[in-house]
């Protein structure tokens, strides 16, 4: 999971319209380089996962303690809101948040069982939970040591993304796009024409979308698949995170963190 945290902390220079970039050049870190809300709710389905709480209690429990984390105006609503409803939900909120589940269940049924649970409590919506499906669904192949190849046709197979273009195709025409439809097969490009875990970030970036978001979601799969994230990054990263996240991510690390090499 640490690995979709650097991507939203990287990312979020560049997140919203206006500050995307069309290049994989730039500084990984930046002074006002700093977590949002991909990484508060990754923190909240981990913690979820650690303690058997349901999806929709801690997500709401953390939203509420770092309120200015940039949420989106559903979400905000639901989070302040007494009301447990979903809200049928096709953004990419339910893809950003959900590596933990790739990472601590132990076949594809449960991994997509608790994907389509951690979506559900605010993206309903199919799109919205096929989002978290292929994330999370992608995360635990790669960490099982499935090729790319093998990746990219079952995510093909199972959810109907067109994986077959390139990112010099889509980055010309690419704008902000916040769906789950809209980024996330974006995002799982990234991964596939990555050749180590910074290049992944620097070319989910490259596309100029939901920059932090869709990051998360490249380095969330290219932390499984690459063997974990460099130490010069995660000295970075946790540097910006407060002392909670910090104990939530050591102890998920420790619980689940080397269930690739078992694999």
């Amino acid at each position: 999971m640490l690995g979709a945290i650097a991507g939203d902390i990287i990312g979020s220079p560049y997140e919203g319209r206006g500050r995307q970039i069309k290049t994989a050049e730039f500084p990984l870190f930046q002074d006002y380089s700093r977590f949002t809300d991909d990484t508060v709710l990754t923190v909240a389905v981990a913690h979820a996962i650690l303690t058997d709480v349901d999806y929709g209690s801690a997500i709401r429990d953390f939203a509420r303690r770092y309120p200015r984390a940039g949420y989106g105006g559903s979400f905000y609503s639901w989070m302040l809101s007494d009301d447990s409803l979903p809200y049928n939900s096709w953004g990419n909120g339910s893809a950003m948040r959900v590596s933990p589940v790739g990472w601590a269940f132990q076949s594809v049924d449960e991994v997509l069982d608790q994907a389509e649970r951690s979506a559900a409590v605010t993206h309903n919506h199919p799109e919205g939970v096929k989002g978290a499906q292929a994330t999370a669904l992608a995360v635990f192949l790669a960490r099982q040591g499935e090729s790319k190849r093998n990746i990219k046709q079952e995510i093909a197979r199972r959810f109907s993304y067109d994986l077959d273009r390139t990112l010099d195709e889509i980055r010309p025409a690419y704008r902000f796009d916040v769906s789950c439809q809209g980024s996330v097969p974006e995002s799982i490009i990234a991964f596939l024409e990555s050749d180590s875990f910074e290049d992944a970030i620097r070319k989910a970036i490259s596309l100029g979308g939901d920059s932090d978001t869709m990051a998360c979601i490249a380095g969330s799969i290219a932390e499984a698949f690459y063997g974990g994230v460099p130490g010069e990054i995660v000295v970075q990263v946790k540097r910006r995170l407060p002392a909670e996240f910090l104990e939530i991510t050591e102890e998920f690390e420790e619980r689940f963190g080397k269930k690739r090499m078992m694999s």
